[in-house]
């Protein structure tokens, strides 16, 4: 399955700690753009456009992950979302995935005819960075109507018990490190406690990247951003649960 990134709009607000060090805004900085005004962008119609033959440019079986520089229910998108509902809808032919932190919206935000489970090809994975975002926002998300579910621990920036919100439809669980000069550090033992709850839970676990402070065995590694996914796929920790394996189209591949 091919991977395309898909930023119907840009920018967005930090509303929780793991918005702190915001790699959208870090990369907007170094090119004085305010990443806090969120825009839609020249790649609105993506999905829509089509070769001179008349065949879409994405081919079918395509993954789309969308809105990875901002967030999908980020309101001053309000105006544009019905537009992509519309469109992920036509293109029933293609998996479209987007991370959200602000799940308490998506009631509001979703299409009529959404139903109980949602559009089939459509993924929605709620990121929590520490216990009083997961306290805050799981069970929102463990209600809301989906196939399936993925969570995202990114930032890791504590220790965090998930052990109750692990259900039997949360198919896989991401850990990652903060990357950039600013990261706060991500604990080894953080990451396998996550392992292990998954593994307990019969939930697939995926160590994503270590990020830029890792600190194992109470030593603190300085870790480069080229290496910090490699050196996560070196722990050899990734748990595929045998009745819940995660879908291709819900692995995170972010920054």
């Amino acid at each position: 399955m091919s991977c395309i990134t898909w930023n119907p709009w840009h920018g967005c607000h930090k509303i929780s700690a793991g918005c702190a060090h915001c790699y959208v805004y870090r990369r907007d900085a170094s090119i004085k753009k305010d990443a806090s005004v969120v825009m839609r962008t020249k790649d609105f119609y993506l999905p829509m456009r089509r070769t001179r033959d008349g065949s879409y440019k994405i081919p079918g079986g395509s993954r789309l992950d969308t809105c990875f520089t901002s967030d999908f229910f980020v309101e001053e998108a309000d105006k544009w979302r019905p537009e992509i509902w519309e469109m992920m809808k036509i293109r029933g032919d293609l998996s479209f995935f987007f991370i959200t932190k602000r799940i308490e919206r998506m009631e509001k935000c979703l299409p009529q005819d959404w139903g109980e489970k949602g559009y089939p090809n459509v993924s929605i994975a709620c990121t929590v960075e520490n216990q009083a975002m997961a306290d805050k926002r799981l069970p929102v998300y463990l209600k809301a109507p989906l196939r399936s579910r993925s969570i995202v621990c990114s930032p890791l920036l504590e220790r965090i018990d998930l052990k109750k919100y692990l259900a039997e439809d949360v198919t896989h669980l991401t850990a990652a490190g903060e990357s950039g000069p600013e990261a706060r550090v991500c604990d080894y033992e953080w990451v396998l406690d996550l392992r292990r709850q998954c593994v307990e839970a019969g939930t697939s676990f995926y160590f994503m990247q270590t990020g830029a402070l890792f600190r194992k065995d109470g030593k603190l590694y300085r870790v480069e951003r080229k290496i910090q996914h490699s050196q996560a796929r070196k722990a050899g920790i990734d748990y595929s649960a045998p009745k819940k394996r995660p879908p291709d189209d819900q692995l995170p591949l972010f920054e």
